[in-house]
C-alpha cells in the first residue's frame, strides 16, 4: 500500500513539474518545431500580454484539422518562450447564436478583415457534414491594439488543399511573429511614394496605395518640389518613372541613400504597354524612356538593360481568330516568374507575373552583396531596343532553341555600404545647392544599407474594369488566377524597414509527406487490425510475463 502511495506521489510531482518545466527535441529534418532566433528574441522582449483568439473550433475535414493542430502547436511553442504573456483560445464565434446575432457577428468580423468562408466536403466516406462555414483567421490583441491574420490563404495555380495547408503550416510562425512585432511598435514605419517623374498615381496603383496604409505610414513625395528626401522616411518607392530625372533629383535620391535611407526601385527602361497594342495596326516599337538613372544604379551595383525579355513561361493573351472567336495564345512578353531563391523575401512564394520586362546585369562593386530574387525561366531571351512588338507574333510557332538566354535577373537585392555616385565628381552647382540647405555632402554610407532593384513591368499595378471596378494586384483577368505580386511588394518593404529579422521566419520549409491514397484505401482494414491488435497483444504478453515471473518468485520464497 505504501508503495502505491509513494508512486502516486511521484507521478503527481512529475506532472506538476512538467507543467512548469518542459522541453522537447526537434528531430524533424526541416526543424519545423524550432522557432527562429528572431522570433525567440521577440517573445523574450514582450512587455505586454498577447491574447490570441483562433476561430477554428469545431469538427473539420482532416486537412483543416491539421491546420487547427498546427496552429495550436505553434502557439504552444510561443507560450513556452513567452510564458504567461501568450494566452490563446480556440473559438467558434457562431456557436449558440441566433440568426440575427450570426449576421451581426459576420458583419463585425468582416469590418476587421475576416471574411466568412464556406468549406465543402466532397469525401463520400465522410457523411457527418457536407458544408460548413468557418473563419480561417486569428485575432491578436496586444498593446491596446488588435490585428487579424488569415491562417489559410488561397494559393494561385493548381495547388491541392493538402499542399495549401502545408504551405500555411510553414508560414504560421512568421504570421504570428510579424503580427506581434507590428502591434508592439509605437508607430508604423514611414514610407514615401515618389512622384514627379511620370510615376503612376491613379487607378492602376489604387490597390497598392490603399493596401500599404494597413502596414505603414504612407506619404507621397514630389521629388521636383521637395528640397530633400527626409530621413524620417524608412523607405521610398520609385515605381515605373517615365520622365527623365534631373541632376538635383538624382542627388536627392543619392544623398538619401548615403544617409541610410532604403529604396525599392521598380524601373522599366522601355516604353511598351498592352494598351498601345489596341491601336491599328496592332504593333508598337518599344523605345527608351531616357530616364538617365544608369549612373546611379551602376554605382550601386546593377545595370537595367534597354531590352525586353521574351519567355516561354508566360501568361497567355486572347486573340480573335478568323472565325471571330477569341483564343488564348502564348504571349512571351508577359513572363511568369517563379521565385527559386532561398532568401526570406521570396522563399515559399508562388508565381509573380509582369509585363514588358527588362533584364538586369549585376556589376562588380566592392563591399556590395547581390542576391537575385527573381529571374526569367530556362527558356527565355532578351531583345535589345528598339524592339518591334506585334500581336501577329502569336501566329508563329515557337521553338525552345530560339530562347537561348536563360535565367535573366529581373529583381536584385543589394546590401552593403554604398558609395555615392557623385563622390569626387560633385559639380559646383550641386555643392552650392547642398550648402544652401546647410547639409554636408556624404560620399558614402556610414553603415550597412540595402535596396531592391526590379525591372518587372507593371509589377505593382492593378487592373480595373467598368463593371467590377478595381481588380486586386496580382490578378490576371484572362485566366482568372491570382499571383504573388502583392506578397512580393509587402515582403520587400518589410525587409527594408524592419530590422528585427522577423522575415527570416518565412524561410522555414515544412515538407509535405502524404500517404499513398490508393494504398491507404486498399489496405485500410489491414492497418486497422494491426494498429488495434498489436498494442493489445503487447499488453497481454507483458501481463503474462509479469504474472509468470511473480508466481515463480512466490514459489521460490515458499520453498525456502
Amino acid at each position: 500500500m505504501m508503495r502505491i502511495i509513494i508512486m502516486a506521489g511521484i507521478l503527481i510531482c512529475i506532472n506538476v513539474l512538467a507543467s512548469y518545466f518542459h522541453t522537447g527535441i526537434d528531430l524533424t529534418k526541416e526543424n519545423r518545431f524550432t522557432l527562429s532566433p528572431s522570433t525567440k528574441k521577440l517573445l523574450h522582449n514582450m512587455q505586454e500580454v498577447a491574447v490570441v483568439d483562433v476561430y477554428l473550433k469545431g469538427k473539420f475535414p482532416a486537412e483543416i484539422q491539421r491546420l487547427q493542430e498546427a496552429t495550436r502547436e505553434r502557439l504552444a511553442s510561443f507560450k513556452e518562450i513567452a510564458g504567461n504573456r501568450i494566452i490563446f483560445h480556440f473559438i467558434d464565434p457562431l456557436e449558440g447564436k441566433t440568426e440575427p446575432e450570426k449576421k451581426q457577428i459576420v458583419k463585425d468580423m468582416a469590418q476587421k478583415g475576416m471574411v466568412i468562408q464556406e468549406l465543402r466536403n466532397n469525401n463520400e466516406d465522410d457523411e457527418e457534414f457536407s458544408s460548413k462555414v468557418f473563419f480561417p483567421y486569428a485575432l491578436i490583441h496586444y498593446n491596446g491594439k488588435e490585428k487579424a491574420i488569415m491562417l489559410s490563404e488561397p494559393l494561385p495555380g493548381n495547388k491541392s488543399l493538402a499542399e495549401g495547408i502545408n504551405y500555411t503550416e510553414s508560414m504560421l510562425e512568421h504570421k504570428f511573429a510579424d503580427a506581434i512585432s507590428q502591434l508592439q511598435r509605437p508607430a508604423p514605419a514611414r514610407v514615401a511614394y515618389i512622384i514627379g517623374n511620370g510615376e503612376d498615381l491613379g487607378i492602376k496603383t489604387f490597390d497598392m496605395l490603399a493596401s500599404l496604409p494597413s502596414y505603414y505610414y504612407l506619404d507621397t513625395l514630389n521629388l521636383m518640389h521637395s528640397i530633400q528626401i527626409s530621413l524620417a522616411y524608412d523607405a521610398i518607392i520609385i515605381n515605373q518613372p517615365k520622365i527623365t530625372f534631373t541632376g538635383p533629383e538624382k542627388l536627392k535620391i543619392d544623398q538619401y541613400i548615403m544617409g541610410g535611407g532604403h529604396v525599392l526601385w521598380n524601373v522599366n527602361q522601355l516604353n511598351a504597354s498592352i494598351d498601345s497594342l489596341e491601336l491599328h495596326p496592332p504593333q508598337i516599337m518599344a523605345m527608351e524612356y531616357g530616364l538617365d538613372l544608369d549612373d546611379l544604379l551602376f554605382k550601386y551595383g546593377v545595370r537595367i538593360n534597354t531590352d525586353l525579355i521574351e519567355d516561354r513561361q508566360n501568361l497567355p493573351l486572347p486573340r480573335v481568330m478568323n472565325n471571330g472567336t477569341p483564343e488564348l495564345h502564348e504571349w512571351v512578353y508577359f513572363p511568369k516568374l517563379n521565385p527559386t531563391s532561398d532568401h526570406p523575401i521570396v522563399r515559399n512564394m508562388d508565381f509573380i507575373f509582369g509585363q514588358f520586362t527588362n533584364s538586369i546585369d549585376t556589376i562588380k562593386t566592392p563591399g556590395i552583396k547581390k542576391t537575385i530574387l527573381l529571374e526569367s525561366s530556362k527558356y527565355s531571351r532578351a531583345s535589345a531596343a528598339p524592339v518591334r512588338v506585334s500581336l501577329t507574333m502569336m501566329s508563329f510557332p515557337l521553338n525552345n532553341e530560339m530562347f537561348n538566354k536563360p535565367y535573366r535577373p529581373v529583381a536584385v537585392l543589394l546590401e552593403g555600404k554604398f558609395t555615392s555616385a557623385y563622390k569626387n565628381r560633385l559639380a559646383p552647382e550641386f555643392l552650392h545647392f547642398l550648402d544652401s540647405m546647410k547639409t554636408p555632402f556624404k560620399p558614402e554610407c556610414d553603415s550597412e544599407n540595402s535596396m531592391i532593384v526590379t525591372s518587372v513591368g507593371d509589377l505593382f499595378s492593378n487592373d480595373y474594369s467598368t463593371k467590377s471596378g478595381v481588380i486586386p494586384m496580382g490578378y490576371y483577368k484572362f485566366n482568372g488566377q491570382y499571383y504573388a505580386n502583392k506578397s512580393f511588394l509587402l515582403n520587400c518593404l518589410e525587409y527594408l524597414t524592419d530590422h528585427s529579422g522577423i522575415l527570416e521566419s518565412r524561410s522555414k520549409q515544412v515538407k509535405l509527406r502524404l500517404l499513398d491514397n490508393g494504398r491507404a484505401k486498399d489496405e485500410k482494414t489491414q492497418w486497422q487490425v494491426i494498429n488495434v491488435s498489436i498494442p493489445i497483444a503487447l499488453v497481454l504478453v507483458f501481463a503474462s510475463c509479469y504474472l509468470f515471473f511473480r508466481k515463480r518468485r512466490y514459489e521460490i520464497k515458499q520453498k525456502q
